[in-house]
């Protein structure tokens, strides 16, 4: 098994080097965008193993992102984690609604986030094979 290819889409620049740092800790190759629109290119031409993807994000909205990922027959495997300080039922919801694999809300451990990530990416590739 090769190295993950994580994408962390995420505009709060502080909050998104740590969790870069973390994840890289933790082995993962690790990517990064700041707006919405940047990160639903980037998980189109990276194809990652996973995304972390905020909610409240610049130019597109990460519920919007999370959609047209999940409805796109090329990219709906790749599981998503929402990670936000959207903290109402609701949101959560909608998280779920948009496709959303896991709906995290930040200020936790980040071992909970890395718990959430092993066991996703643990259930198998996320890709067919070529």
């Amino acid at each position: 098994m090769g190295q993950k290819r994580i994408l962390v889409v995420e505009d709060e620049a502080d909050f998104s080097k740590a969790l870069r740092a973390v994840l890289e800790g933790q082995g993962f190759e690790v990517h990064t965008a700041a707006t919405g629109k940047e990160g639903l290119f980037l998980a189109k031409s990276i194809t990652p193993d996973l995304i972390i993807l905020d909610v409240m994000l610049p130019e597109i909205d990460g519920y919007k992102v999370c959609r047209l990922l999940k409805f796109d027959e090329r990219y709906n495997k790749i599981p998503i984690i929402m990670l936000t300080a959207r903290a109402q039922e609701e949101d959560k919801n909608l998280g779920q609604q948009t496709g959303a694999d896991a709906y995290l809300v930040k200020g936790q451990k980040p071992e909970v986030l890395i718990e959430q990530i092993k066991a996703i990416l643990a259930k198998g590739p996320s890709l067919p094979p070529a």
